[in-house]
């Protein structure tokens, strides 16, 4: 039998009358924390369609950054930023796994169109960097207080059928952990090459905030239908 990341899985039924097709939303934490950080606010995106919320647990490894302690994460990094050394290795590790997740929303019945990709900061990184790349059409990916780490490689890597992938990007001004300059630069190099997305930012700092969560549902329900 496969193995596939351990989930924290919610089934949210739908907010009103939907004949839609079922959805899952695949939401991918930050560095150190687990599945269960964003599971709180499944309630607050109340969709319109009934849809499937997945928070996967990221392996435990350890972290150059901070000091080889070993804690939940996509993939190793010594610092954050253009400056950094890139696990490639890992990071592609955490995409084909999040891959296997997707294949299997399939088999449950969802069709990869009506799946979503969010992550968190380097949750973020990962939500960006496989989404692109992914072989056939999904239906969004929101990056949040993050940056895409893979701009250089990604002319010869993005796939076809997600070039005009829907793309939301959100970022805290004051954030000391991901600065704002990272996320602008990914959205400056999304745009040059044509993603239609939508850019916020907010006045705090490496976090969300409410009105963040009712933007990230409105994306939700335009690229849902």
């Amino acid at each position: 039998m496969a193995e596939f990341l351990p989930c924290v899985e919610v089934e949210a039924p739908a907010s009103g009358a939907s004949g839609a097709p079922p959805t899952s939303v695949i939401w991918l934490h930050g560095l150190g924390a687990d599945g269960h950080d964003f599971e709180p606010l499944v309630p607050a995106l109340a969709l319109p369609c009934a849809a499937r919320f997945l928070f996967p647990h990221a392996p435990v490894r350890p972290v150059t950054l901070n000091g080889g302690w070993a804690m939940r994460a996509w993939f190793d990094l010594d610092r954050i930023g253009p400056h950094g050394s890139l696990d490639r290795a890992g990071l592609d590790a955490s995409s084909a796994d999040l891959g296997a997740l997707i294949a299997r929303e399939v088999e449950r019945g969802v069709p990869e169109s009506r799946i979503v990709i969010v992550g968190f900061s380097q949750g973020g990184a990962l939500a960006l960097h496989a989404a692109l790349r992914h072989p056939r059409r999904l239906a969004g990916a929101v990056g949040l207080s993050t940056f895409l780490p893979t701009v250089a490689s990604l002319d010869a890597e993005r796939a076809p059928a997600n070039r005009d992938l829907p793309i939301l990007l959100a970022h805290g001004t004051l954030d000391a952990i991901v600065p704002l300059a990272l996320g602008e630069a990914t959205r400056d190099a999304l745009a040059a090459r044509g993603y239609p997305l939508r850019w916020l930012s907010y006045a705090m700092a490496h976090s969300v905030c409410d009105e963040e969560i009712a933007q990230v549902r409105a994306f939700l329900v335009q690229v849902l239908g």
